[in-house]
């Protein structure tokens, strides 16, 4: 038992180490169909909780009126839950939202509702003095101390076409230099990633309901970016073990692509983990502690991409680029050339292993047998690793 142990620590000791070291334990190039129908399935979903549940815009977007008021009270601290009562008391029906902004003497509740006009404005600001009396500067109840502020809808239209432009631009400059950099079958592999994370980002606000609001619009502008600098990582390297390999015959595109994106896999990892520390010290000293609503609405779109970039970059990105690739007959040639190499060293392997082959020596039948099965796994082609038996002798194989 204390053996078997040991022995599942190292193995467990030699993947850690591989994957630290990029020595290529992950074949996510090799399984890219799975990691297709994986973020197919992901994008198809988010795109039917866009057309039927639609997003949850905030006032900034749809327009509406919003009442603010000290959470300080006569009687205490002010709730939300209390200030939603007086609210929908005062005018037969209930606010969109209610949320409690900073923390201590200068916290404030903020009201949020459709349109009201001036009357019923007057109307809630004077139940909210009477029923909750919140107290001023001047350190006594007062109804100057609640404010309000009407928004257009036009205004969030308005917004919202600047951030379709500003994401446009921000495409069409990513396009142009990558392909300038690199060559245009990287920068479309690296543009289908960043729609992709546009798509989940958004589908996954739509699904959780999260509230969209500016602040929402400028992080995901924001983890654009850093979904970009992945990919940017991985494909740099990609191009570094694929330089002269047309004419080499010891990988394929895909393996050496493979190999690049386990070499930078915990660059990726520990990139992410940096990113994402920061944001959730924003989120929970942020919102949790001083209390902004702006502030979570900026982490939660920042975390939310920061995970799916980081993912897409890995499992989607590199795929892509190699399916593109293997597009050019040139590549495709070349992949030939290098499982007709594997095929014929496999062959001559056999044919050594014939010649000095005793039938009746039990441990080189054993030793022989699990010769074959490596070779047959790197020669991948079953066809001609039946032809390497034809001349193995048969007579020790009945036991």
């Amino acid at each position: 038992m204390v053996d078997e142990k040991n022995t599942t620590e190292n193995k467990r000791e030699s993947v850690f180490h591989r994957m630290y070291v990029g020595s290529g334990v992950f074949n996510v190039v090799g399984v890219r169909k799975r990691w297709y129908l994986f973020f197919g399935a992901l994008v198809l979903v988010c795109i039917a909780s866009m057309g039927v549940k639609g997003f949850n815009f905030g006032i900034d977007f749809e327009g509406g009126t919003q009442i603010q008021l000290p959470a300080n009270g006569k009687s205490g601290q002010i709730t939300e839950e209390r200030a939603k009562e007086v609210f929908a008391s005062s005018l037969g029906k209930p606010a969109d939202e209610a949320q409690k902004v900073g923390s201590g003497v200068s916290s404030t509740i903020q009201l949020r509702s459709d349109t009201l006009d001036a009357a019923e404005v007057a109307k809630v600001k004077q139940a909210l003095f009477q029923e909750l009396g919140p107290i001023g500067s001047s350190g006594q109840p007062s109804v100057q101390a609640i404010s309000d502020s009407a928004v257009s809808a036009s205004w969030g239209g308005e917004i919202s076409r600047q951030a379709l432009i500003a994401l446009g631009v921000f495409l069409l400059a990513v396009t142009l230099f990558l392909a300038l950099y690199f060559d245009p079958r990287m920068a479309a592999a690296a543009l289908v990633t960043l729609l992709n994370d546009i798509v989940v980002t958004a589908g996954v606000y739509s699904l959780i309901g999260f509230e969209v609001t500016p602040a929402t619009v400028i992080g995901l502008l924001t983890i654009l970016g850093f979904s970009l600098y992945d990919t940017v990582v991985v494909f740099d390297k990609v191009r570094e073990n694929t330089r002269g390999l047309l004419g080499l015959t010891r990988r394929t595109y895909g393996e050496a692509a493979n190999l690049a994106l386990n070499q930078t896999l915990m660059r990726s990892f520990n990139t992410s983990l940096i990113a994402a520390l920061p944001i959730l010290g924003l989120l929970v000293i942020g919102y949790l502690l001083l209390g902004s609503g702006t502030l979570q609405e900026l982490a939660l779109v920042q975390l939310t991409g920061t995970v799916v970039g980081v993912l897409s970059s890995v499992a989607l990105a590199t795929p892509l680029l190699v399916d593109f690739k293997m597009r050019d007959p040139k590549y495709r040639q070349q992949a030939d050339r290098v499982a007709s190499r594997r095929a014929n060293q496999a062959r001559k392997a056999a044919a050594e292993r014939d010649d000095d082959f005793d039938p009746n020596d039990e441990d080189a039948l054993e030793a022989e047998l699990r010769k074959e099965k490596a070779y047959a796994a790197a020669a991948s082609v079953p066809a001609r690793n039946q032809k390497a038996h034809k001349g193995r002798p048969q007579g020790k194989r009945k036991r």
